[in-house]
């Protein structure tokens, strides 16, 4: 499979919202040919470079995990500037990538099978009531706001709704977005929040 790239220095999450404001060419081409035959491109964190194309420098190059987008929603306010609404999908994996003449990056991916939908275990329940809070906390209809329906009970959902909003480096986030284990990625995220002090008593 074949997809055009976006590397950012941000992750985004299966199931999760990232407002976008796209302004270079070859990523206005690119927004267009999705929203014009609905198909999906690729967001990887950024490993080494820039987002922003300048001359004299490599092309950014993208970490190997990442994921698809599609278009959800988007606007132009502003002559020139595309603000987009990218809702996460499958991950993927990069086998290879390439630089088109117009700069635009283009991969071949395999697509990372989702994790089997799993409780939330007991020793996690903790996690959450503060989860619950949080999402209520967002404004509603804000761009980054997670996309219904919300499931609390799934291990997967919760865990990369967690990742999403966490005060951690952007290489953190891709770790956890590597993870298969749903369980493994909960784990993580509890000892950090229990660590910092910000668990809801038992």
């Amino acid at each position: 499979m074949i997809i055009p790239l976006f590397p950012l220095q941000s992750v985004l999450f299966p199931g999760g919202r990232l407002p976008l404001r796209i302004f270079e060419q070859r990523y206005m081409d690119m927004a267009k040919l999705c929203l014009k035959e609905s198909t999906s491109f690729g967001i990887c964190l950024i490993a080494e470079g820039d987002e922003v194309a300048s001359a004299g420098k490599k092309p950014a190059a993208p970490h190997r995990v990442g994921t698809l987008a599609h278009i959800a929603d988007w606007d132009m306010q502003q002559l020139g500037v595309l603000d987009i609404i990218a809702q996460g999908g499958e991950r993927f994996r990069l086998l290879r990538h390439w630089v088109e003449d117009s700069g635009l990056q283009k991969g071949e991916i395999e697509l990372i099978a989702a994790p089997a939908v799993l409780p939330v275990p007991g020793a996690y329940a903790r996690l959450v009531p503060l989860l619950r809070a949080i999402v209520e906390d967002m404004e509603a209809g804000a761009p980054n706001a997670p996309a219904a329906p919300h499931r609390f009970f799934d291990a997967g959902w919760l865990g990369m709704r967690y990742a999403e909003v966490l005060p951690i480096p952007a290489l953190a986030r891709q770790k956890l977005l590597e993870l298969d284990d749903s369980i493994d990625r909960l784990e993580i995220i509890y000892r950090f929040l229990e660590g910092k002090g910000l668990l809801p008593e038992a």
